[in-house]
């Protein structure tokens, strides 16, 4: 690796291994630019507390580790009253990984509040979907009448499921989803869900922040 910006330690990744800078190397959020999505150098990525975000306009991969890192713990996900009467009263299936790809190209192209444009264009619809296919990555789908109207899609490193993102054609789809996500979480001993960075919605359901050393604890 070949340090570009002594001042915020942001370094350029090799293209002939797939190493990335440790913990120690870290200064700013944004850690490291470059490299491809080999199926292997993204595994390394997570399993070293940092995940690909987008990719710039000269084709450089950014690749971050949040100094402030937004975590759930599963037991601790608040079901408000209008989800729970969601789950108990709507005829939502949930299934898990029937419809990998269809999950991404939908969280895709939903429409965001305050965000104009999405970071997954179609490098990364494919580099997780070979990550799928490779028994690493991961869809929860949410079904009503026979149509995917919800879900979400991660990583599994360890016992923690790095959640990517989700999407909702219908009301509170996606958090059925997360919902699910939770219990089975629990039930398989996955202590931790990484959220990645703060936004309001993820905190309503109970996600919090912690530094990057504590989660770094967490995936030792």
């Amino acid at each position: 690796m070949e340090l570009l910006d002594e001042e915020h330690k942001i370094y350029l990744l090799d293209w002939d291994n797939f190493t990335f800078p440790s913990l120690a190397m870290m200064k700013d959020d944004l850690v490291a630019v470059g490299g491809d999505f080999h199926p292997q150098r993204l595994i390394n990525a997570y399993k070293n507390g940092i995940f690909p975000w987008f990719i710039d306009e000269y084709n450089h991969i950014h690749w971050y580790s949040p100094k402030k890192r937004m975590v759930l713990y599963p037991e601790e996900f608040k079901v408000s009253k209008s989800l729970r009467r969601t789950i108990n009263n709507k005829n939502f299936v949930i299934k898990s990984n029937e419809n990998f790809k269809a999950v991404m190209q939908n969280c895709a192209t939903i429409k965001r509040k305050n965000e104009d444009e999405t970071w997954i264009d179609d490098n990364f619809i494919q580099a997780y979907n070979n990550l799928h296919e490779l028994g690493f990555a991961f869809s929860i789908e949410c079904y009503l009448d026979g149509k995917l109207v919800g879900g979400l899609y991660g990583l599994l490193i360890n016992d923690i499921f790095c959640g990517e993102s989700m999407f909702a054609l219908e009301s509170n789809a996606s958090k059925v989803a997360f919902y699910y996500l939770c219990e089975q979480a629990q039930k398989n001993g996955i202590k931790l869900i990484d959220c990645q960075v703060h936004n309001n919605h993820l905190e309503s359901l109970g996600a919090k922040e912690i530094s990057r050393e504590e989660y770094f604890k967490f995936l030792k």
